[in-house]
């Protein structure tokens, strides 16, 4: 059998692993939120010591979407990938180690440096989907292994309600399990991936398409503090100002249901499946319905933001989740604003790879992310303060931010980014 034979659509066996190494590192993430009511209660926590432990996780993922971003754009997406997935999944592990006289600075540091690696996956990914992919079907790929984020959110609360027990016995299992899904990850990774204009598996014909709206990039570095001057830029980090809604739903989602609804580490999976399978479809049907305006001959500048008014519009009626008595309603409200946060971030990450070159993706990526962290760390220091003064009112405001910032935030970034031109290679203004 002939080993380089060549197969016609390789970058989807790329897509796979961008899917993989993204459902891996939201399984990791999401551990601690659905675990976090049974470690309160092991480990006396305060809503503010979990608001600092994940404050913790979140300066580490800020600090590492700088420092990833631009290290990935040096050391090229196979060997950046590597390093990301490697340092996260150590950290990762190390979560087991932390003893309850420690709790507090064991998950802290434990986080920490988990923050940091992961930080690595979204740029890496991105810069890889901008590798394999042509403009048009960039949002559809991103949507798709945006929407692995879901599968891995959903993944954890089935394998921790089975492993762990309501007292908090087995605890520390779940946190071990992605050390050996990393390690087959990189195994493949390694074995699979090259740049598709030297990958022996590519044809002809499959790399025409990939690079049919593309133009060829020189392999002159760019400084990382080039990409800070352009106002494209900070329209990207002005919309990723909205991951700090995502965080919430990941890491606080389980202890609203729990401080509200009583549920509990046995019966929280089904509510995180409803809210999590939602997030899927979001993320898919916006990464199509980008493209297939695109395909219908729209421009790039239009399909995109007529998409993230639409996600806008359909995270509207979070707002209300804080008031409602029924869980089912609470569950279905947040699921439906997973789903536009998820359609909404597949076109804004396909924002950067449609204006920059690929060479400067991943740390454009990476200073949206430690924007979006940033947000993050600012309203997780605010909602665990009002929670211990206020008690459960806290909600109301989180929810009520969650379900309107979307349409602002589209506003101001249409004013920093009215058209979005292609930047050349250098980062001028495309004269196509």
């Amino acid at each position: 059998m002939d080993k380089t034979k060549k197969i016609a659509n390789y970058r989807y066996r790329i897509l796979a692993l961008l899917m993989f190494a993204t459902t891996i590192n939201y399984f990791d993430r999401s551990i601690i939120g659905v675990i976090a009511p049974t470690l309160e209660k092991m480990f006396g926590w305060t809503n503010s010591d979990y608001a600092n432990i994940m404050i913790s996780f979140k300066v580490a993922y800020a600090l590492g979407m700088l420092s990833m971003g631009g290290l990935i754009d040096r050391l090229g997406t196979k060997k950046g990938y590597t390093l990301s997935i490697a340092i996260w999944s150590f950290f990762g592990m190390l979560h087991a180690l932390v003893r309850p006289g420690f709790s507090i600075i064991g998950f802290a540091a434990a986080r920490f440096g988990l923050g940091f690696g992961e930080a690595g996956n979204f740029p890496a990914a991105i810069k890889t989907t901008a590798e394999w992919f042509p403009k048009k079907d960039r949002a559809f790929a991103t949507g798709l292994f945006n929407a692995a984020t879901s599968i891995g959110a959903i993944s954890a609360p089935f394998v921790i309600g089975w492993i762990v027990h309501e007292n908090g016995k087995n605890w520390q299992i779940p946190f071990l399990i992605t050390g050996v899904l990393s390690t087959i990850w990189i195994f493949l990774w390694l074995k699979m991936y090259k740049k598709p204009q030297v990958h022996p598996k590519v044809t002809k014909e499959e790399l025409a398409y990939i690079q049919s709206d593309s133009v060829v990039e020189n392999e002159d570095k760019l400084p990382w503090k080039s990409v800070l001057k352009k106002r494209q830029t900070w329209a990207f980090g002005l919309a990723k100002v909205t991951d700090a809604v995502w965080w919430f739903y990941l890491f606080w989602g389980a202890k609203f249901l729990a401080d509200t609804f009583d549920v509990n580490i046995k019966n929280i999976a089904l509510p995180f499946f409803v809210i999590y399978l939602l997030a899927d479809g979001g993320s898919i049907f916006g990464g199509y319905l980008s493209g297939a305006l695109m395909h219908r001959g729209w421009t790039v500048n239009k399909a995109r933001k007529v998409t993230l008014l639409i996600c806008a519009l359909i995270i509207l009626p979070v707002s209300f989740v804080a008031i409602t008595d029924n869980k089912w309603i609470a569950v279905f409200l947040i699921g439906l604003g997973a789903a536009g946060h998820q359609a909404w971030s597949a076109n804004i990450f396909t924002l950067v790879s449609d204006v920059f070159p690929r060479k400067a993706t991943a740390s454009v990526v990476g200073i949206g992310g430690m924007i979006g962290a940033v947000s993050g760390i600012v309203a997780d220091m605010a909602l665990g303060s009002v929670l211990d003064s206020a008690g459960n009112t806290g909600y109301f405001w989180a929810f009520l931010l969650a379900g309107s910032c979307y349409l602002i935030i589209l506003g101001l970034v249409h004013l920093l980014m009215p058209k979005m031109i292609p930047l050349d290679e250098n980062l001028n203004l495309s004269k196509a």
